[in-house]
């Protein structure tokens, strides 16, 4: 029996909430979990904070019986400090920068070209 800790969706349409379960890897993904090992809130409070709730002691046990993490949660880990920082984070994060940055330059240069025609 391989095990995986992993989001379990709950939540209604455009309100997402996940709960990070161990379940069967075969299972389908809102089936019946094992254990719920605790809570992931994606959508930002009135303080712009994803809240995530965990129980350590009970993923520790599960992660030393063989169970395996899946990338979100992997993901998730690495961002609160349990585990070193997921990969993908880092390229995520460095996409986000570029895509900023490119935003940026074509709003400096629509508004650069809309203030010399202003000018003539």
């Amino acid at each position: 029996m391989s095990l995986a800790i992993r989001l379990a969706l709950h939540g209604c349409a455009n309100r997402p909430f996940y709960h990070i379960v161990v379940m069967q890897t075969h299972r389908a993904r809102n089936s019946r979990a094992i254990e719920q090992l605790g809570t992931f809130d994606p959508m930002p409070n009135k303080h712009d904070e994803k809240l995530v709730a965990l129980n350590f002691d009970r993923l520790k046990f599960w992660i030393a019986h063989g169970a395996e993490l899946t990338q979100p949660v992997g993901k998730l880990l690495g961002l609160s400090g349990y585990l070193p920082i997921h990969p993908m984070t880092y390229i995520t994060a460095k996409r986000n920068r570029e895509r900023a940055a490119a935003e940026l330059a074509q709003k400096e240069t629509q508004s650069t070209e809309t203030s010399s025609d202003d000018n003539s």
